[in-house]
């Protein structure tokens, strides 16, 4: 079990073809502060199957892919695959 599958279950229930989120919404779902990674490095948000993103698999899992990362508003945009 991923500390990020509560984002996975969130998402799976989800019917949007796109979803904005905040980074405090996301870390109210996932009931634990984002690490500080996810404050300030692109890398974070990226879209990578394979490798130690491990947190990427919620989002890919669930068919959805991340786009629009805006730190400066602390917001992500989710995008519904496939």
């Amino acid at each position: 079990m991923s500390k990020y599958d509560p984002l996975l279950h969130y998402l799976v229930r989800n019917d949007s073809l796109h979803l904005q989120l905040s980074f405090r919404e996301i870390e109210r779902i996932l009931g634990t502060s984002l690490p500080q990674s996810a404050r300030r490095h692109n890398a974070w948000w990226s879209n990578e199957q394979n490798g130690r993103h491990v947190q990427a698999a919620s989002w890919l899992e669930a068919g959805y892919r991340t786009e629009n990362l805006d730190f400066n508003s602390g917001t992500i945009w989710f995008r519904k695959t496939g």
